[in-house]
């Protein structure tokens, strides 16, 4: 067993080579530029939304009241109508400096998570390939398998969230070889 505290090192060294890496995916690589579309008249759109003064957050279009009224005539007119919508409505800027920052504190949970079972399994001196193996596991389902809800759930395009299950992948393998580079002897 590894204590938590010796793996500072590979924790964070892990998350600054994920967050280079993923800044030259979303920045240099062109795979994901076509993740969202654009709705058609966008002005017109935006326009008419702004009229409604909706605050930030999720929104559903249409949404259930309660269970049962999901077996209402009138709903399931409404749905069959559509459009039906999922929608985050964010405010007017976009900073980055607070969701890199973000981004950052959740490259080191993943990595927190992955030392942990790592070291629980492996002792010192664990062989490479094995370190590797624990952490890489790990950190993929850190970085990529929440994501397959978004399209089980709120029809996400599966061509996207496999674009980020392969963006995963990369943080995973760094993530592993990090850790096993650096792993106590």
């Amino acid at each position: 067993m590894v204590p938590l505290m010796s793996l500072w090192a590979p924790i964070l060294i892990s998350a600054v080579a994920v967050f280079v890496a993923s800044s030259i995916i979303h920045m240099m690589l062109p795979y994901h530029r076509t993740d969202y579309g654009q709705v058609p008249s966008e002005d017109a759109v935006m326009d008419a939304l702004r009229k409604f003064g909706i605050a930030p957050g999720d929104y559903m279009i249409p949404r259930l009241q309660s269970r049962e009224a999901m077996k209402s005539p009138e709903f399931k007119e409404k749905f069959k109508r559509g459009p039906v919508a999922m929608m985050t409505v964010m405010k007017g800027e976009f900073t980055m400096g607070k969701r890199l920052a973000q981004w950052f504190v959740y490259l080191i949970v993943v990595g927190i998570f992955a030392a942990y079972v790592a070291g629980r399994a492996l002792g010192s001196g664990a062989p490479y390939g094995s370190v590797f193996r624990f952490v890489g596991t790990v950190a993929f389902a850190g970085y990529g398998l929440a994501l397959w809800q978004n399209s089980i759930w709120y029809s996400r395009s599966w061509s996207t969230t496999l674009k980020s299950n392969f963006d995963a992948l990369v943080y995973a393998l760094l993530s592993a070889a990090i850790f096993a580079w650096l792993w106590p002897k």
